[in-house]
Parts: C-alpha cells; sequence; structure tokens
C-alpha cells in the first residue's frame, strides 16, 4: 500500500506512542485528583502544555486542550456569540468561502439563529483578498475567521497581513491552522491572531486531541460546560495519554520540520512535473504563492475524481478526492466552488497529500497509476 493521504490523518509515530502509553497503565490516574497519583497525571498535562505552547510562540496558561480541530473551531465561533449575547450586543462574523466544514456548518447554525455571516470571496488561485476584510467590517463585527493552511489545495493564507489590516479595529482574528501546525513554522505572535486551533491526528499524534490558543485577556465562553477542568475553559477529563502523545509528536514534527518539507515538497514537484508531462490538460489547482509543502491538487477535464480514487484504491493506492470531511458525499468542492471553478471542474479534484515516509519511488508509482486510471476512463467513456 502507498499512503499520500496525509491531510486526511497521519500515524502516531513511535514517539507518541511511547509518551502515552504509561497513561494506559500504570500512570491512569485523573489528573484532577489530589493525590498522588492523580498528581502525576496533572505534571504530564502541564508539561505536554508548556510544551505545545512552545512550538507555537505562545505561554502555556494560553493553550486549551481539546477533542480536535473541529471542537476548537466550535469553541471559538459559538464562544465569540455567546459573549455579545451575554454583553447584549449584535453579532457578525467574517469568514473565508474555502473555510474547513467545521467553520462553515457553525456558521451556517449560527445564521439560522439570527447571527449574520460574510462569507469571503476568494482568488482563482484561493487566496483571500486583505482589502475584502476590511470592507466587511461593521460595528457589530465580533471576529474574523480565516484558515492558516486549506486542507484541499494548500495554500497558505497571509494571516499576518489581514492581522496588520485588522489592528486598531478591535477585532479579533482566528485562524484554523490544523493543518499547517507541525508542517510549517507557526508563531501566534507573528502571525498576530487572537485564537489558533490544532489537532494533533495532523501531525502524527492521536485521534481526538488538540489544543486551542486563546491570547491571553481573549477567553471565550467555554463550548462544553461542566467541571473546572482547563481552568474551567473546557470541561471533561483531561484525555492524558492523547495529550502527552500530542506534545510528543508535535515537537518530533517540529524538529523535523525543514527535512520533511523539503523532501515534501520534491515529491509533488516531481509528481506535478510528471504528471503534466503525460496528461497535458492537467491542472494544478491553488499553485500560486506560499503553499503547504505536501499538498497537491489537480483536476483532470472529464474524469471525476471519486472515480481515480476507487481506481487508485484498487492498486492500493490512498489518495482522496476533497478533504476527508466530505468522503463519499460525491458533491463538488466548495474550495474549488469558491476559486470560480463550475461544479464539473469542482469534481474533478484530486488530492495527493505527501508525508512522513513517502519516497520517490511511491511519486513515481502514483504518477503511473494515475496516468493508467485516466487512459482506463476515457477508453470506456469514448
Amino acid at each position: 500500500m502507498i499512503y499520500a493521504d496525509h491531510a486526511a490523518t497521519t500515524f502516531v509515530s513511535e514517539e507518541a506512542r511511547a509518551a502515552a502509553l504509561p497513561f494506559f497503565g500504570t500512570d491512569y490516574g485523573n489528573a484532577s485528583g489530589a493525590y498522588a497519583f492523580g498528581r502525576r497525571a496533572r505534571r504530564q498535562v502541564e508539561e505536554a502544555r508548556a510544551s505545545a505552547a512552545a512550538c507555537i510562540g505562545a505561554s502555556a496558561e494560553e493553550i486549551v486542550f481539546t477533542g480536535g480541530g473541529s471542537e476548537g473551531n466550535n469553541t471559538v465561533l459559538r464562544g465569540a456569540v455567546e459573549k455579545a449575547r451575554r454583553e447584549g450586543r449584535q453579532a457578525h462574523l467574517i469568514v473565508s468561502a474555502m473555510e474547513h466544514p467545521s467553520v462553515l456548518a457553525t456558521c451556517r447554525a449560527l445564521e439560522a439563529c439570527g447571527t449574520a455571516v460574510t462569507y469571503l470571496p476568494v482568488s482563482h488561485d484561493g487566496r483571500v483578498f486583505l482589502d475584502a476584510v476590511v470592507d466587511a467590517l461593521r460595528e457589530e463585527t465580533l471576529l474574523v475567521s480565516v484558515m492558516l493552511a486549506n486542507n484541499e489545495i494548500g495554500t497558505v493564507q497571509d494571516i499576518a497581513g489581514l492581522a496588520a489590516a485588522l489592528r486598531g479595529t478591535g477585532v479579533p482574528l482566528h485562524t484554523d491552522a490544523v493543518q499547517a501546525v507541525g508542517h510549517i513554522p507557526v508563531d501566534v505572535h507573528a502571525l498576530g491572531v487572537a485564537y489558533l486551533t490544532a489537532s494533533a491526528h495532523k501531525f502524527h499524534g492521536m485521534k481526538g486531541t488538540g489544543f486551542l490558543y486563546q491570547k491571553k485577556g481573549a477567553e471565550l465562553p467555554p463550548l462544553i460546560a461542566g467541571g473546572a477542568q482547563e481552568r474551567g475553559l473546557r470541561a471533561g477529563t483531561e484525555n492524558t495519554a492523547g495529550i502527552a502523545a500530542l506534545a510528543a509528536a508535535l515537537a518530533e514534527s517540529c524538529a523535523l520540520m525543514a527535512e520533511e518539507a523539503a523532501h515534501q515538497r520534491a515529491l509533488v514537484a516531481f509528481t506535478a512535473e510528471e504528471l503534466s508531462r503525460a496528461l497535458p490538460d492537467l491542472r494544478v489547482h491553488g499553485s500560486g504563492g506560499a503553499h503547504l509543502p505536501g499538498i497537491l491538487n489537480v483536476g483532470i477535464p472529464h474524469v471525476r475524481g471519486e472515480a481515480l480514487v476507487h481506481l487508485l484504491d484498487l492498486r492500493g493506492i490512498c489518495v482522496s478526492a476533497a478533504s476527508a470531511c466530505h468522503a463519499g458525499a460525491d458533491a463538488p468542492s466548495h474550495v474549488l466552488r469558491a476559486m470560480g471553478h463550475d461544479d464539473g471542474a469542482a469534481m474533478e479534484a484530486l488530492r495527493i497529500s505527501y508525508g512522513r515516509g513517502n519516497t520517490m519511488e511511491d511519486a513515481a508509482a502514483i504518477v503511473c497509476e494515475i496516468v493508467r486510471a485516466v487512459e482506463k476512463i476515457r477508453t470506456l467513456c469514448d
């Protein structure tokens, strides 16, 4: 099997597994326990918090552990609206049209309850127009949310530039950094954000764990009510094993980042070049400007991405037609639609996302099998 869908999820690294293992067995205590057994778990949670904070240039007290990126995004969006409701203020949110479903679906749910939402247009190569953000601001704007790196096409937004444009407006900025953290350098102060979300399983940690950065003084009402865990910002017994794995995986990914990014960029460049040579009508989506190192999104006219996924699966190759969150939906990519592609072109998207362990031999095999699959589909359709 050749796995090239690392934007969907990654394997749990050996270091992460080793960090988590004691908390499945000998050190299974509740981190809220007042006795020494519980304090061992608490010590691990706090060490992990400090480690994760250091990886993104934050302070430990600004990190809240969550169940993943979707929970973090919901916490910020719903928390901003709830805070405004408590203060008797109107609510208006600004988000890009190519955000992750956990942002867009939450915004639609909030709209149904009376919150106004502006969906920002993007350029043909998937970039947010900074002027459009400023033009969309209203007196009642609570929050701007723009993802740092897109999960389908890999474009990296100018979040620092956006933060600079918002400076002096009093409107905080949130960025969904799930695809970025552990893969490209991320520093919350350089970015200028008030909130940032991350998910461990995207950088070789465990599924079901993540963290939310909340800038000191910008804390929001919790999404999950209950106990006083996470300083009252996120109720529920801490997943000590998952949190330990998160910290270990993130530290490892940051240490390997430069080497892995260079290798993944070489794989992407080879794949794009060889596919373009064999399939001259191939489109590369979101190729201009800053980009994640391992993601390549292509479109082949009159060849549906989902059909290619199934044919490649039969040959032992794992890629996707869009994000894993839309798998099986058989719907055009909302990201490509936002970029101006019609439904037909948006159904032709194929995402290859390289990661740790992929080789040039993998890339060559993927090229060969894509070309073979395209020829088969076109022969059947002739």
